[in-house]
């Protein structure tokens, strides 16, 4: 396999300093935080304020990386990482769909993001409901049995 090089385009100010600040889900809190655009992607933010809402791409710098069984909340048994939310996982990349508050020139300024004070953001993009949201599965967590 190929090597696989991420290169941070910002940071998130957030007032979750640890793990156990932070919401389970970002989308369930109300918290306002920042994302700081490096200046060398500054550019890339042309036109963003179009969009309402955002999906955010970020590493979580703090999670571990050698787990494959997790256990969700509420449930008694672990299963496999992948058919989870948790954090733990071979390469913990976030995804967050946040409102965007507002635009002050290289930073966003965000409601419902869950990542930690300083985690490196990798990629974000408009969130579109049209091409975002799956239809049938609208009415919550949509998991066959």
């Amino acid at each position: 396999m190929a090597t696989i090089e991420c290169i941070p385009i910002g940071v998130v100010r957030s007032p979750y300093r640890v793990r156990g600040d932070a919401p389970r889900q970002g989308r369930l809190a109300d918290t306002v935080a920042e994302i700081r655009v490096l200046e060398t992607y500054a550019a890339g933010l042309e036109g963003i304020e179009r969009s309402s809402h955002l999906i955010v791409l970020y590493w979580l710098d703090r999670a571990e990386r050698g787990l494959l069984y997790a256990k969700p909340p509420g449930e008694s048994r672990e299963r496999g990482v992948f058919s989870t939310r948790s954090p733990a996982r071979p390469n913990p990349i976030g995804l967050g769909i946040v409102d965007l508050v507002r635009r002050e020139g290289d930073v966003l300024v965000v409601r419902g993001l869950d990542a930690l004070d300083g985690t490196p953001v990798l990629d974000i993009k408009p969130y579109s409901p049209e091409i975002d949201c799956i239809p049938e599965a609208t009415g919550g967590w949509h998991i066959k049995k």
